[in-house]
């Protein structure tokens, strides 16, 4: 049975200018200039002074140069009448979009970072055994091992699997023996620990390939092989007791484990996601007083064509409005709607930025001034937020993908925001403050007897900060230490 009924929806659509405005804000100045290339290829509408040749020929429209009108979006179904060519004309010598905020340092922006050409982990293994003299069938083996190794040098898929991939894929038919001895060969490579299956493993075999005549050695390679669980778990009152070693042999023999890579391939793998940080913004330091500057290459030199523009004109007072020409027209009118809006999306985001670092500068003031955490505020999205009067998600768009580069470092915006704590005394602190003792009374422990959360938590209420162990463990953790028995040392 059908039934009739009314509802009210409260919804909110954006606008193409709004979308487009919001994928611009999340870009990270490394991608802003790619992004930019990519709109200038696809409308021809778009220029971009800084990369043309020559200077535009004099147009025989310049005395429309000085006509300002704001640019309003005509609605899909408006009439091809309604089009008002005046709207985007404008001065050649002038851009639709320039910035006084580029005090940036403009040679180290420009400066290219060299690229070292090298051979890739992989490629290094391979051209150690085309070295080797080896039958047809060793060498396709050889291949298929190395292809089989992991990122961090390791081969952790079975012996019989490998020895299906070669019976079905290469039709090379071989027994167990023998991708074994192959392997044995391919452990002899550089880097020493190449093609282990566990790390017992890896480690013996560069331990093998040191002097096996030294005592250390030998009891480093015992240690390894029978007591490697409790290495590892820093239980060395039992290895001194198992190995009847006192504390400076057990400390020998620890230390030449501690120099061996656990993970030989990583050492030589060939870098692929790096990203190079350029900072959207600084901060200078000017006698006590902050001076903020946007990077310019937030900043480009962007137009509208005067050629389309004139193209535009050139239609729209033509006697002649057959389909094919409103065709043209729309077309036309199309790109410089999408050369506008780009433009304006690219203005709007340059003054966004700057509202939003400037409220956080001045937030954090006495931090940028000191460079101490300690004289971090606790800071929340909504701070900012209401600073500037501006959405939530908008302040947290900009500060999760943008850099701001000071005198002590390059940081991302997000590490200025922190949590509240309430001391003792009632005043609010930031947990950035609380992380920066933690960090310093580990750092200063004694390592033979580093301190458990228990003893940092005493330590953080003698302090007046009224902090819970299991917080304490969640900022050591943050932080990535480790706890206090795989931090003690010999």
């Amino acid at each position: 049975m059908l039934k009739q009924h009314l509802q009210q929806k409260l919804l909110q659509k954006l606008s193409p200018q709004q979308i487009q405005f919001i994928k611009l804000l999340q870009v990270p100045t490394v991608a802003l200039d790619t992004r930019i290339k990519e709109e200038l290829e696809e409308n021809p509408a778009l220029e971009d002074p800084s990369l043309m040749t020559q200077d535009e020929p004099k147009s025989e429209y310049d005395d429309l140069n000085d006509r300002s009108e704001d640019y309003e979006q005509s609605s899909e179904d408006a009439g091809m009448d309604e089009f008002n060519v005046d709207d985007y004309l404008q001065d050649d010598s002038t851009n639709d979009y320039s910035t006084n905020y580029n005090n940036g340092d403009d040679d180290e922006e420009k400066k290219e970072t060299p690229i070292a050409i090298e051979s890739t982990f992989f490629e290094s293994l391979q051209e150690q055994l085309d070295l080797i003299p080896l039958s047809d069938q060793d060498f396709i083996v050889g291949k298929q091992i190395i292809g089989s190794l992991d990122d961090d040098g390791y081969l952790r898929r079975p012996l019989g699997s490998m020895i299906d991939d070669l019976a079905f894929s290469q039709n090379v038919m071989v027994e167990e023996e023998d991708v074994l001895e192959m392997l044995k060969l391919i452990q002899g490579f550089d880097p020493p620990g190449i093609g282990a299956r566990d790390l017992k493993e890896c480690l013996l075999i560069q331990l093998k390939r040191k002097d096996t005549n030294n005592p250390i050695i030998v009891k480093a390679m015992n240690v390894v092989e029978n007591y490697l669980d409790e290495f590892t778990r820093k239980h060395y009152d039992k290895l001194e007791k198992s190995l009847g070693l006192d504390s400076e042999e057990l400390k020998e023999v620890v230390n030449e484990i501690l120099r061996l890579n656990p993970k030989p391939g990583d050492a030589n793998q060939v870098t692929t996601k790096q990203m190079q940080i350029i900072p959207d913004f600084h901060i200078s330091n000017n006698d006590g007083v902050l001076i903020l500057t946007l990077n310019s290459k937030n900043a480009p030199e962007l137009k509208v064509s005067r050629s389309y523009q004139e193209m535009f004109e050139h239609y729209d007072k033509s006697s002649s409005k057959d389909k094919k020409l409103r065709e043209a027209v729309q077309f036309v009118k199309q790109k410089l709607d999408s050369a506008r809006w780009f433009i304006d999306a690219i203005k709007q985001r340059q003054q966004t930025l700057l509202k939003t670092m400037n409220a956080i500068m001045h937030y954090q003031y006495e931090y940028f001034l000191t460079a101490d955490e300690r004289k971090m505020r606790p800071m929340i999205l909504k701070d900012i937020a209401d600073k500037i009067d501006m959405d939530i998600s908008t302040v947290s768009r900009v500060a999760n993908s943008k850099y701001v580069q000071t005198e002590f470092g390059t940081f991302l915006l997000k590490s200025f925001f922190s949590e509240a704590i309430q001391t003792e005394n009632g005043e609010e602190v930031s947990n950035k403050e609380v992380k920066k003792i933690l960090e310093d009374c580990i750092g200063n422990e004694d390592k033979r007897k580093p301190l458990a959360d228990e003893k940092l938590t005493e330590i953080l209420k003698e302090r007046g900060y009224n902090i819970a162990r299991r917080t304490v463990a969640k900022y050591r953790e943050q932080m990535n230490i480790p706890v206090a028995r795989l931090r003690k040392e010999l």
